[in-house]
């Protein structure tokens, strides 16, 4: 009931704008299961190019010294941009599906991560550009291996990048209370959760790709020993399945704490019965991985498919969990922009009823209203804390200082530790005199 209370009172003194009167294209449910498959689609392809990115460029330098690993560099190195390519392409779907689903608040939030959130576009096509220009530089950059290296080593860098910007906007989303007090990225990415989500999502990629690598390496259709003269496709094939081992259990050690640190407004029974789920379906997975690589060599793959699909259905479960936070911890702010919604259309359908009656006399608004109505009331109402204080307050502070009140409007600052700044409006002479008048009269 404590903590009840306490949301209670955040969300009251969270601005609450009016949504887009429009309908949803499709029934909310088929939009949510398209967000959800597409989203996991997605993320499946952005984990083989990253891990697969960064094994090529542990396996290029261990070819510095072991011309076997270059090659096997070389072959990781092949499937990063069709990974890439596949990622950019199923990544349409779920950012369409969160557009139509949360509007305002994805939009809401890549208006605060501002610039970052725009340099995804030119981010993500210098680490693509550099991905191919390493792919196909391969043998011309044979003698400059330095070169060619650090190509991927920029690629990697940019790559391990780009999700901080996607998670802090993503997770930005969640905190409409925050909006009023986050000023850019670099506050955004200081919020509960973005960093133990950001661990949890690299050892993601590391042991997708693991599997990967297991699979790709392994298949028939793959001469190996023609490939390869030194290593064994044993020998890889274990390091794979210890690779994917090892994120697994890393990503068990960071999954508490990355639902310890997200904020409680979201958490409900049937989340931690959804995420205790997909662990559930990972035990024994992990427990067959064990079994492979700590066995005998020629039955290293005999429960690979069993492997994969359990681990699939882990992370089903796991993204069903993400999306069953998103829609708790805002459903009680979507009822709130529900309703002022509502109240929007009908002013909007009384505006175009007075407008049409010929009879009707306009109503001439005060000066100073108006100005407070267009610059003010998003962050003050009249008797109620909201960003800044109530009217009310500042009537008892500035009644016999009018001119006080006037300085303060046209150059504000800080006066209050419990209180952000207030940013200059940037209003003429007289809408300072018009609104510091109207705010005096409010007793």
């Amino acid at each position: 009931m404590i903590l009840q209370h306490i949301f209670l009172q955040i969300l009251l003194q969270t601005p609450v704008p009016h949504d887009l009167p429009l309908p949803l294209p499709l029934p909310h449910g088929v939009l949510v299961f398209a967000l959800v498959f597409s989203f996991l689609l997605h993320i499946i392809f952005i984990n083989l190019m990253l891990g697969g990115s960064l094994l090529t460029l542990w396996s290029e330098i261990k070819g510095l010294k072991n011309p076997e690993y270059d090659k096997l560099a070389y072959e990781i190195a092949q499937t990063i941009t069709v990974n890439k390519s596949m990622a950019v392409v199923l990544g349409v779907a779920p950012l369409l599906t969160i557009n139509t689903l949360y509007t305002l608040y994805f939009y809401s939030a890549n208006a605060l991560t501002g610039l970052f959130w725009i340099a995804i576009i030119p981010l993500t096509t210098l680490a693509f550009l550099l991905t191919y220009a390493h792919k196909y530089s391969w043998n011309v950059l044979k003698d400059n291996k330095a070169l060619h290296i650090s190509m991927i080593a920029a690629s990697v860098a940019i790559f391990l990048f780009i999700p901080f910007i996607f998670l802090t906007n993503i997770n930005l989303m969640l905190f409409p209370e925050k909006w009023n007090t986050i000023s850019g990225f670099f506050e955004a990415l200081a919020l509960p959760n973005v960093f133990p989500r950001y661990l949890h999502f690299i050892f993601a990629s590391l042991g997708v790709a693991g599997l990967f690598i297991f699979w790709y390496f392994g298949r028939k259709s793959f001469a190996f020993e023609e490939k390869f003269q030194s290593l064994s496709l044993y020998e890889i094939r274990k390091k794979a399945y210890s690779l994917t081992f090892s994120a697994s259990v890393a990503q068990f050690l960071i999954g508490p704490i990355v639902l310890l640190t997200l904020p409680t407004k979201g958490i409900s029974w049937q989340l931690i019965l959804t995420i205790l789920t997909g662990a559930a379906f990972a035990i024994p997975a992990l427990c067959w991985i064990w079994k492979a690589i700590t066995g005998q060599a020629e039955k290293i793959a005999d429960n690979f498919w069993k492997v994969t699909l359990l681990l699939t259905s882990t992370v089903i479960f796991m993204g069903s969990g993400r999306h069953l936070y998103r829609a708790t911890a805002l459903e009680p702010h979507q009822k709130l922009v529900a309703k002022k919604t509502a109240k929007y259309q009908k002013e909007v359908q009384q505006a175009i009823k007075d407008a049409n009656n010929p009879n009707k006399k306009p109503v001439v608004a005060d000066a100073g209203e108006a100005v407070f109505t267009a610059k003010c009331s998003a962050c003050h109402a009249l008797d109620t804390k909201i960003v800044g204080p109530p009217v009310t307050e500042m009537v008892s502070i500035y009644e016999k200082d009018e001119k006080g009140l006037h300085d303060w409007i046209r150059k504000p600052g800080k006066k209050r530790a419990d209180y952000p700044q207030m940013p200059a409006l940037g209003l003429s002479e007289q809408e300072i005199k018009d609104v510091s008048t109207y705010i005096l009269k409010q007793k």
